[in-house]
């Protein structure tokens, strides 16, 4: 039988104004992305859509960050991911060259690939750059979490809870020859009360620079709720353009 395959990647971020080097007199950045997939064949067809937005203020000893995602795909007309999330975080230090400092986190997550109706998170922490040079930053962080979450379990079950949860972060960022930057960073949220309830969350990013302000990247999103034993993951690739203000 003759097959007809027709497959169009449509990754690439439109507009992505990041401001990856703060100075005096830069204290603002945007940054908006969206990205895509088109997969059809004689049998099947599925799609999907990746959108963010973020926003962000640093001043010397106070940094802020306000992040907004949603994911969209149907796979042969029945949803596969309707998942958004949105998060509010700020950074305390001491001054502009302190290796430790404080943090606080507010973040919501509804999501239809990991069963979550409503998620809402929100705590407090200390984290400390092992490493932070302008090529290579290594930074760790741990801090404690308020978890009240709605999800749908395996069996049908409607799961109303309540937990604290201790959140443990790794950030790494490498920057080769101005040229190359590769970056990431990687959670698990466990239960202080219950074993088998951990959240993972990871990035990993990979960007070649082709101009002064235009970029080559590729993604790669993984996240595991082990509560309601769902994980997804997500690779993304496509042109990354950049302006400092």
């Amino acid at each position: 039988m003759k097959c007809k395959h027709f497959l169009l990647p449509l990754f690439i971020l439109i507009t992505h104004h990041c401001l990856a080097q703060f100075n005096d007199t830069t204290h603002y950045y945007t940054n908006f992305s969206s990205a895509g997939s088109i997969n059809k064949t004689d049998q099947t067809s599925t799609y999907l859509l990746n959108n963010s937005f973020k926003f962000g203020i640093k001043k010397k000893t106070f940094a802020m960050n306000f992040n907004n995602n949603w994911i969209y795909g149907k796979a042969d007309h029945i949803i596969s991911n309707n998942d958004f999330a949105t998060s509010l975080d700020f950074n305390l230090l001491r001054n502009d060259s302190a290796r430790f400092y404080y943090w606080g986190l507010a973040n919501y997550t509804t999501s239809v690939s990991l069963k979550i109706n409503n998620q809402l998170q929100a705590g407090t922490g200390g984290a400390y750059y092992i490493v932070n040079k302008k090529n290579t930053v290594f930074n760790i962080s741990d801090g404690i979490l308020f978890d009240r979450g709605d999800l749908f379990l395996d069996d049908g079950t409607h799961d109303v809870y309540s937990t604290y949860r201790n959140s443990f972060r790794v950030f790494f960022k490498f920057v080769i020859k101005d040229l190359i930057v590769f970056d990431g960073s990687d959670f698990i949220q466990n239960s202080l009360t219950r074993r088998s309830d951990y959240i993972i969350r990871s990035t990993t990013n990979l960007s070649v620079k082709l101009r002064k302000w235009l970029s080559f990247t590729t993604s790669y999103n993984y996240n595991r709720m082990n509560r309601t034993a769902r994980e997804n993951s997500l690779l993304s690739y496509g042109l990354t353009a950049e302006k400092y203000f």
